[in-house]
């Protein structure tokens, strides 16, 4: 089962966001259940440009870029990462009913922890062809059990805070999709939890 929480970065949670993003410069930190500690050293953000794969979502001009799950709905409803500089001029493939405007795309941009700066025109999804990523655990079985997953899956959401968007269990060990990770919050899952039992997979990706 995948389990997920709509990612809000409004008002009070985009301060919340950004404090445990550089949290390693403030040394802050997030007990999980056994008395492990993620977040000592948290990610800082990229230093270049990212590719994101997700919906645009603009509802009466505030525009988000949604990474996560979106809601079922009509018109869709997801909550994701702010973009100021967004536009539809020249764009094709979105939809538009009432004040809601959203489109699936392939954007390339910047991020700084707490919004989105796209860089170029975004490429519809129908028409992206997504770069291979390669499994970093070559198909080989994990050391988590059934139990253990589905605590760690209960208790990631609260640890990784609005880093997180999803996670499901799967042959043995629990893919967790975050919006950025540069290596760091995979060592602190390794640390608390052992090696082979959680897989953190970033949403935002550098481009070479």
């Amino acid at each position: 089962m995948t389990r997920h929480r709509r990612h809000v970065l409004a008002a009070g949670g985009l301060a919340a966001s950004v404090a445990l993003l550089v949290s390693c410069a403030s040394g802050a930190a997030s007990n999980t259940a056994d008395g492990s500690t993620i977040g000592a050293a948290s990610p800082l953000p990229p230093e270049g440009e990212v590719l994101a794969v997700g919906t645009i979502l603009d509802h009466a001009g505030e525009v988000e870029l949604c990474l996560g799950p979106v809601a079922e709905s009509y018109p869709p409803q997801c909550d994701g990462l702010p973009i100021a500089d967004w536009t539809w001029e020249g764009v094709d493939g979105f939809e538009t009913s009432g004040d809601v405007t959203w489109g699936a795309y392939a954007v390339r941009g910047t991020y700084d922890g707490a919004a989105f700066t796209t860089v170029g025109p975004p490429t519809m999804l129908a028409l992206y062809d997504p770069m291979i990523v390669p499994d970093p655990t070559a198909g080989e079985p994990g050391a988590g059990d059934d139990a253990t997953l589905q605590r760690l899956q209960e208790e990631l959401p609260e640890v990784l805070g609005d880093a997180y968007l999803s996670s499901s269990p799967e042959n043995g060990r629990l893919r967790v999709d975050v919006v950025w990770d540069d290596g760091t919050w995979q060592s602190s899952v390794d640390e608390a939890y052992g090696d082979d039992v959680v897989v953190i997979r970033s949403a935002l990706r550098p481009v070479d």
